[in-house]
């Protein structure tokens, strides 16, 4: 028996375990396709059950470069490396391709942070004369540090993943990618530059895309405000929760089939901290039902107003600056804040009598997803990408609609397709420009080409008769007079072309290489693309998934990959989301460095259904901790017993031990039916009642009286040979099952058999 076997199972030798696999270079498809031609044996089926496929890839969400993994990304590396390892036994061409996102706004949210605790900001590194260089410099160092920290720990957790590919989204060849998907949008007609209201955070300083935009119930105060008419001849009341922004109305709306105001539309009403005229319109986006039935129209300020406003051809007067104060425009609130101004405005209305009345008022309010200040809408020239119009939806749209609606794409939990339905069928133009230095610049560069003002300055806005010559392209254009776009994009664009990107770059950066080399020809993305899942949490099924199907059509003309399995959020025991404030956040690698990988693995795996969330539970894991160790203990009576049966060429089982092969079979036939159809908790118990219940148990057990008989008659002896073979088989059948789950210690033991067909386990045939 192995030298170490004796000793107890150590989960802290599994670092060695991986990185003998990784020095193996088994992770990579060309590899394994290297050891099958010298073994050409044909994948084996499981009874009459056949293989579907013949290569399977998964690109890995790439993890945000600017912190720790958390115990959602163990979900993560725990799923998709079950399916990846699993097959990979089955004897497919697999790959599963590693990444990292720069993760834009997040990232740099992240290092301001770092920046406040050091004194300063990124604010004053921008005033500096190389500051955009200098704070971009800064940000890549610390996100490169991040992402080597990332790898460690994606490594720790077992990942099978082919590091030799790991990808960047700032690397060069995915760069040129995203360039070249919006240079094809752009001549296509379905990006598009405007001045429109965007959701602006005055803290960041940037613009978010509507997903970005989380939402809060508050409780406020709802202000019944006089407008009287410019004649004298009475008044009309309107209900609002934002008195401050009056000095920017520039109308009263009404619906137009509300009878109670048919006659005050067309005439002429006093802004009563202004007191300039203006007037009373008909539109059908006013609520009847809501407040008085009269809306005030704030073009500047609010998104519903800005339409009204563009559909009436009204004047929007932006009163409130980018860090969320009040400008000249807004007279006696110039210099105060939001809340300040909300004081100074009732005190003016009460003073001037137009004040009718304050209610209490629940509703929604939009806050930044990050730091939860509210958004502002605020006007903006902006960069979209075009999905409401009729040939977006033709181009864009309908296609991804089509994937999913004709199975195409497989989404599960199924109960998510309804989801992915309603939002696409109600979906809005995506704004992907952010006011941030940390991205991938947007490759435009602008040129005044009649009297107006450049709109590329920080936050300007041109005037309506501005006129621009636009060009799309890294470098700038011949001639005089271009200035380039300063904006990035937004990262979801970048890493909603990831499957194909990724394969892309890696042609590219394998080209290169067979210039040197030119017998080696290879392409991933022709290989490997539409990948085969796509694994990632529900909760960004529309951030990014939707995306990535969108883009992925769009581009390549065909889906990005054939499955979705939405996994949920990681909660605590107590079904809490986990959070630092709540000082219930768990750090996956804390976990492994005391009960192991294989653990935690089984821990998120089993009671984890598509699209539910799972609640972490320290005795659960300690519990496959000790399943680990009992698994162990199997594998070295077993082997004490079997090792001098495993050179016998020739051993007769008994019908009974036949039998037990035969039933064992059976479960892993199970075993391997669940985990093609993403029933990963059934699988994963299937498993492990079998090994523990079953053959531990049962089996075990019922050997020991035949092995440790003293002076066995001959029919004896065979009937020991029979179960020692027997009972090697079965844990070889076993550990072989188990290896997805809990490779390991699987792998532990398959290097201490006294006789192994593979270098390792996870090559080994299922």
């Amino acid at each position: 028996m192995h030298s170490d076997f004796l000793k107890p199972y150590d989960h802290l030798q599994e670092k060695d375990v991986y990185s003998s696999w990784e020095k193996s270079g088994y992770f990579s498809p060309e590899k394994l396709q290297t050891l099958k031609s010298k073994s050409p044996k044909k994948p084996s089926s499981i009874g009459n059950w056949k293989l579907e496929i013949d290569n399977f890839c998964i690109v890995m969400p790439p993890a945000n470069a600017n912190g720790s993994l958390h115990v959602g990304h163990a979900v993560m590396v725990a799923v998709e490396d079950l399916m990846v390892r699993y097959w990979r036994m089955r004897g497919k061409k697999t790959l599963w391709l590693p990444g990292a996102d720069h993760a834009g706004f997040e990232t740099q949210v992240v290092f301001e942070k770092k920046l406040e605790k050091e004194g300063t900001s990124r604010f004053e590194i921008l005033q500096k004369e190389h500051g955009r260089q200098e704070l971009y410099k800064r940000i890549w160092d610390f996100t490169q540090e991040n992402k080597s920290h990332m790898e460690h720990q994606v490594r720790q957790l077992g990942a099978s993943c082919d590091w030799t590919r790991e990808t960047f989204t700032l690397d060069p060849a995915v760069v040129s990618t995203v360039y070249d998907t919006f240079k094809k949008l752009y001549d296509d007609g379905l990006v598009y530059r405007a001045t429109r209201i965007v959701n602006w955070c005055t803290k960041h300083q940037t613009s978010l895309s509507d997903l970005e935009v989380a939402w809060e119930q508050r409780t406020d105060k709802l202000y019944l405000v006089q407008y009287k008419r410019a004649d004298g001849h009475g008044h009309i009341t309107v209900a609002t929760t934002r008195p401050e922004t009056i000095p920017g109305d520039v109308a009263i709306a009404v619906h137009p089939d509300d009878k109670r105001f048919a006659s005050w539309v067309g005439m002429q009403v006093i802004n009563p901290i202004t007191g300039n005229a203006m007037p009373v319109i008909a539109d059908k986006a006013v609520d009847k039902d809501f407040g008085t039935g009269a809306l005030k129209i704030t073009p500047a300020h609010d998104p519903v107003d800005f339409e009204v406003g563009q559909r009436h051809k009204l004047e929007a007067i932006k009163t409130i600056d980018f860090n969320g104060r009040f400008n000249m425009l807004a007279g006696p609130f110039a210099g105060m804040k939001v809340a300040e101004a909300r004081e100074e405005a009732v005190k003016i209305l009460e003073k001037n009598g137009a004040l009718e009345r304050m209610e209490e008022y629940t509703h929604q309010v939009g806050v930044c997803y990050k730091c939860k200040n509210t958004i502002e809408p605020m006007i903006l020239p902006q960069w979209f990408i075009d999905l409401t119009s009729p040939a977006a939806k033709k181009k864009i749209v309908q296609p991804a609609i089509n994937a999913v609606k004709k199975g195409t794409i497989k989404i599960f939990p199924a109960f998510q397709e309804k989801i992915f339905f309603h939002w696409m069928n109600n979906i809005r133009d995506w704004n992907i420009s952010r006011q941030i230095v940390w991205g991938i610049p947007i490759p435009a560069w602008f040129r005044k080409t009649k009297a107006g003002i450049i709109s590329n300055d920080q936050f300007p806005i041109s005037n309506k008769d501005a006129k621009e010559e636009v060009y799309i392209g890294k470098e700038k254009p011949k001639g005089d007079g271009w200035i380039q776009e300063t904006d990035v994009f937004d990262t979801w664009f970048s890493s909603g072309q990831w499957p194909f990107a990724t394969l892309l770059a890696q042609d590219a950066a394998h080209s290169k290489f067979e210039t040197q080399n030119s017998k080696l020809k290879r392409s991933d993305f022709k290989e490997f693309y539409p990948t085969s899942v796509m694994e990632t949490g529900y909760d960004i099924l529309f951030f990014w998934v939707a995306r990535m199907i969108m883009l992925g059509l769009y581009r390549t003309g065909t889906v990005p990959f054939k499955t979705v399995y939405l996994h949920g959020l990681v909660r605590d025991k107590d079904k809490q989301k986990m959070s630092k404030s709540k000082g219930n956040v768990v750090d996956p690698l804390g976990v492994v460095e005391q009960y192991g990988a294989d653990a935690l693995r089984m821990a998120l795996i089993v009671g984890n259904s598509a699209g539910q969330d799972v609640a972490y539970d320290e005795d659960k894991v300690r519990g496959y901790r000790n399943f680990s160790n009992k698994l162990w203990n199997i594998a070295r009576f077993v082997i004490s017993h079997a090792e001098k049966e495993r050179d016998v060429e020739k051993v007769t089982l008994t019908p009974e031990d036949k039998k037990l092969l035969l039933q064992c079979a059976v479960v892993k036939k199970k075993v391997a039916v669940n985990i093609e159809k993403y029933r990963f908790s059934q699988a994963a118990e299937e498993a492990y009642h079998y090994v523990w219940h079953t053959f531990a148990d049962k089996i075990i057990e019922s050997k020991k009286e035949i092995l440790n008989k003293e002076a066995p008659s001959i029919t004896d002896v065979k009937k020991q040979v029979s179960a020692r073979r027997a009972l090697y088989e079965l844990l070889v059948q076993s550990i072989s099952m188990l290896h997805p789950f809990m490779p390991f210690v699987t792998e532990g033991i398959y290097q201490r058999l006294p006789a192994k067909d593979k270098d390792f386990l996870m090559i080994e045939e299922w």
